[in-house]
């Protein structure tokens, strides 16, 4: 059984780690929504910038072992699924209609 000392510096290093974790998590959280407003805008140039800002801090949340690596995919798949999609609707609609 761990001495009261020990347990109480366990809860407080416990808790600096909680208010770490949760710092990234939230960062990694607004570049995500960041990304999707400007996806969601139309501006596909600064629209990849954003997403590939947002797969990093994802990246770098796995990396520190704050999100899981299997979620971090998840949501970095969602993220290019959105991008694709709205790059597409972009190329069909500068696309000229065939005159047949």
């Amino acid at each position: 059984m761990p001495s009261k000392k020990s347990a109480e510096k366990q809860a407080r290093v416990a808790e600096k780690r909680r208010q770490r974790n949760r710092s990234v998590r939230s960062q990694v959280k607004t570049s995500i929504t960041k990304a999707e407003k400007i996806i969601f805008s139309g501006q596909l140039e600064a629209a990849q910038e954003a997403v590939t800002a947002a797969m990093s801090a994802l990246d770098k949340a796995a990396e520190k072992g704050i999100l899981n690596s299997n979620n971090t995919a998840r949501r970095k798949s969602r993220l290019m699924k959105k991008l694709n999609q709205a790059s597409a609707l972009a190329a069909g609609s500068t696309e000229p209609e065939s005159a047949g």
